[in-house]
């Protein structure tokens, strides 16, 4: 990743890219965030001692000496914007003087790896006030002004279970040295402040989704029967990089087709995105581009052939609907849980015309209640979304508790609304033979809104997903995903048209940069 300095007013402003004409990061991002960190601390009265956070360490594939890419932990990134393996970093809570500690490398760094810089090309590079090596932490701490406290990060990762722990070397080094350290504090400020972005930071979420969004639009439109779905994965990531410089995914891209996307995240090394694509079959493909450690996620379902079938068209646009009536909803005060019970509602509506869910008379809003439509969705509507895929924050101690209840235990965010967050919103329908036998047991009250002898047909068929990134604006949303979503669209992409168009035919999906991003997204086919 390089680092230059533009100008404004004279003033040099350092900023992360991958050069050329590649997207520009302003450092002064990372120092937004330090002091957006500081200030809810200040509201808290935590306002002496220093905020102690350590970066990735640098590791090896197993027991060899293969380094695989380095990516940085995102919590140091939040703060830091370094993406250099075992570094550390220092904010006094009283000044805001922020030192980001570096490892001393030996000389012979310099021949295998590269020039090893100086401290003061580091502090330029990265907009902080000082740069001092790692094994020099004690010190700093004794040579400070602030009290003897040192707030580390310690807390639990809400989606996967995992606990965050600051190093205990470094924990019991201070402590021998007679410092105090605080694991309480630190970790819900930072992780709720990481809920709410910056304005630096909506333009790189921006940026990252619409790239996202032309590299779907590439992948569908050159997508073909025959092909196997490894090939739509190397088209997405060969797009992304080549023409924006994103070396990394935010994950594992999934790419299924037929039964393969009733998978929810199929992929994986024991599903390899393998499978070879047939004429006639709906693709489901989960793929989002990283830059400079800010992700997008987004999933686009289109029939290979390029025409919906009568079926695939109304579970599509069942999906759709889901969205939109999502949008139509959402804003500041209006809670996530209910988001999700509305797409779920429309996805409903669909199955009903599909002959699949016959309600005997019983409103579709008590089905809801009744979880019948986790059925066919059981995952959540969506999450928050930011430097890590499903960013942090969404069950905090102060946020409302997870339902436990089928579908809205799977909700990776039950917070209201805020504007500021970022959020995916992901309706899809799936029709997963396990779910769908259970549902179907004569023990199971659902059975009796279920046609057995329709919904076993379409086992099989798949499934259908739509998800988009979106930003919480006064008064409602802003989606930052603009690829093709309407039948007409996909259907127009898929068969060879050209995206974006030039007019949006589709105001209710809120894409308000449609018309305004690239004139060019679509290069021809790479040559692989």
């Amino acid at each position: 990743m390089m680092d230059k300095s533009s100008t404004n007013g004279g003033a040099p402003m350092p900023f992360l890219n991958m050069g050329r004409d590649t997207y520009q990061v302003p450092v002064s991002l990372f120092e937004t965030n330090r002091a957006t960190v500081l200030e809810a601390l200040k509201a808290q009265n935590v306002t002496d001692g220093w905020i102690y956070v350590n970066g990735g360490t640098s590791e090896t594939r197993y027991d060899s000496d293969h380094e695989p890419l380095f990516r940085q932990e995102s919590y140091f990134w939040y703060l830091w914007g370094v993406p250099d393996a075992d570094c550390a970093g220092l904010i006094s809570l009283q000044t805001g003087h922020a030192i980001l500690l570096v490892p001393e490398l030996p000389p012979d760094y310099a021949t295998i790896m590269g020039r090893i810089r100086s401290p003061e090309e580091w502090k330029a590079k990265h907009g902080v006030n000082a740069v001092r090596y790692t094994n020099q932490l004690d010190q700093i701490i004794r040579e400070g002004e602030e009290s003897p406290k040192v707030h580390c990060l310690e807390g639990r990762n809400s989606d996967s279970d995992s606990l965050y722990k600051a190093p205990l070397e470094t924990i019991t080094s201070l402590m021998k040295h007679g410092f105090h350290v605080d694991t309480d504090i630190l970790f819900p400020v930072v992780a709720n402040s990481r809920v709410f972005k910056s304005e630096a930071e909506l333009s790189l979420l921006r940026h990252v989704s619409e790239l996202t969004s032309f590299a779907h639009a590439y992948v569908m439109r050159n997508t073909t029967p025959g092909m196997s779905e490894y090939q739509s994965e190397s088209l997405f990531r060969h797009y992304c990089y080549y023409n924006y410089g994103c070396r990394l995914v935010g994950y594992t891209p999934i790419c299924g087709c037929g039964p393969n996307a009733a998978i929810l995240h199929y992929g994986h090394t024991g599903e390899p995105n393998a499978r070879l694509i047939e004429d006639g079959q709906m693709c489901l493909y989960d793929m989002g581009a990283e830059y400079c450690g800010y992700g997008s996620d987004i999933t686009c379902s289109f029939p290979v052939s390029g025409t919906f079938t009568p079926a695939q068209r109304i579970v599509y646009e069942g999906v759709l609907a889901a969205q939109v009536a999502v949008y139509d909803m959402a804003q500041p005060g209006v809670s996530f849980v209910d988001c999700h019970k509305r797409a779920e509602l429309e996805i409903l509506k669909a199955l009903v015309k599909l002959d699949i869910v016959v309600p005997n008379g019983t409103p579709l809003e008590d089905l809801v209640e009744m979880r019948l439509g986790a059925v066919f969705m059981p995952h959540g509507l969506g999450h928050l979304i930011g430097i890590d895929t499903h960013d942090v924050g969404g069950y905090l101690e102060d946020c409302p508790p997870r339902i436990m209840q089928p579908g809205l235990k799977s909700l990776r965010t039950s917070r209201v609304l805020q504007e500021k967050m970022t959020l995916t919103v992901e309706p899809g329908c799936y029709f997963i033979t396990h779910l769908i036998h259970e549902a179907l047991d004569p023990s199971n009250s659902l059975s009796a809104y279920l046609n057995k002898d329709v919904l076993l047909n379409y086992i099989g068929f798949g499934g259908v997903r739509l998800e988009d990134v979106i930003e919480i604006i006064p008064g409602g949303v802003v989606n930052y995903t603009v690829c093709p979503r309407t039948v007409a669209e996909v259907e127009h992409v898929v068969q060879g048209g050209k995206w974006p168009p030039t007019q949006d035919e589709a105001p209710e999906l809120c894409r308000t940069r449609l018309l305004s991003t690239h004139t060019s997204c679509l290069p021809s086919p790479p040559s692989i």
